[in-house]
Parts: structure tokens; C-alpha cells; sequence
């Protein structure tokens, strides 16, 4: 028996159930952790305010984010086989409406944990972005094979932690993200259609 080398990994298939109480019980765990951090670690939340123009920043830099990373698809076989592979298993038992809670469940439980909670805990510094964008790239990692995407995931960590940081408002890193996870997975669900 010849046994084949470079044998692709095979990819766990989902259900849609599970893959949506995945993303729910994902975005639950973030959430007590950034409540329990906030409550015992003495932080103060990262402010969040309602303003229109960081609203629209928000959506604009979700916007250039996902163009970015069309561009990164493109250009980089590794990201691309990279981001097929996370995207396969997450978004191909989803139906569209799913894409809706693709693009809130972590657009809001990452960013209250690694821009609301984890920023100012780090001290609200270029080293806290670093150190949260890190982390929040480990987050994406589901594989071996993934660290293009986890590379991908932590550069736009960084990017989502100076938006806080320079616009001093929570609402628009959360916008971007939300944006991003719509946009980007709606563009790659219907390419695969």
C-alpha cells in the first residue's frame, strides 16, 4: 500500500446548529471573561460613545478592511488556502441570514474583550495593542495549518486597536468588525455558490 504524502488535512464538517451554538457559546465565554476581568482585574471599559462620525468610520474602515483582505486573498496562496480552510468549516453549513450573527455574536463579544477590556488593562499603550491584537490572533487559530490566517487575524487586531485608541471610542472598532464579518463572508459565501 502506497501512502500518499502532502495529504491535505481533512476539514471538520459542521452542522449549521453547531456551528451557530459554537458562535454563541464563543461570544457567551468572552463576555464573562471580560466581565469577570472588568470586576476583579480594576479596569474601566474602554469608553463608548454613540457618535455618528465614528459610526461611519467605523463602517468605512470595515469597508477598506475587507478590501484588504481580497487583496491579501489574491496575492498570498498560503493566506488564501489559509482562509478557505477556517472559512469552509465555518461558513459553508451557514445559510445567509446566519451571516448576520457571524458579523454581531463576534463583532461584539471580541471587541468588549480585546479593545473594551484588555486594552486598558494592558495600559492602553502601542504595547497593549500588540499584546491584545496577539491574542486575539491566537483566537482564530483552528488548525496547524492556519498561522497565515492567524497572521491576517492579529494585523487586523492592530488595526482595530489604534482605531480605539485614536478615536477614543469603542463603537468604532466594533462597527469595523461587524462590518468586515458581514462583507467578508458574504462576499466568499456567494463566490462559493
Amino acid at each position: 500500500m502506497v501512502e500518499q504524502q502532502n495529504q491535505e488535512p481533512e476539514i471538520p464538517y459542521l452542522s449549521r446548529t453547531q456551528v451557530l451554538v459554537a458562535m454563541g457559546v464563543t461570544a457567551i465565554i468572552l463576555w464573562i471573561v471580560a466581565k469577570l476581568w472588568l470586576r476583579w482585574g480594576n479596569i474601566i471599559l474602554f469608553k463608548w460613545h454613540w457618535r455618528e462620525q465614528d459610526l461611519l468610520l467605523g463602517i468605512s474602515l470595515g469597508i477598506i478592511i475587507t478590501m484588504l483582505s481580497g487583496l491579501a486573498y489574491r496575492l498570498f496562496p498560503p493566506y488564501r488556502k489559509s482562509a478557505d480552510s477556517y472559512l469552509e468549516m465555518v461558513l459553508k453549513p451557514l445559510a445567509l441570514p446566519d451571516l448576520i450573527w457571524l458579523g454581531l455574536l463576534p463583532g461584539l463579544s471580541e471587541e468588549l474583550l480585546f479593545r473594551g477590556v484588555m486594552l486598558p488593562a494592558l495600559g492602553g499603550d502601542h504595547t497593549a495593542v500588540i499584546v491584545s491584537s496577539l491574542c486575539f490572533g491566537v483566537l482564530h487559530l483552528s488548525g496547524s495549518e492556519q498561522w497565515p490566517y492567524v497572521i491576517w487575524a492579529t494585523i487586523i487586531g492592530i488595526i482595530l486597536g489604534y482605531s480605539a485608541l485614536l478615536s477614543g471610542n469603542l463603537l468604532l472598532p466594533i462597527v469595523a468588525h461587524i462590518v468586515t464579518n458581514l462583507l467578508s463572508s458574504y462576499l466568499w459565501k456567494i463566490q462559493k455558490l
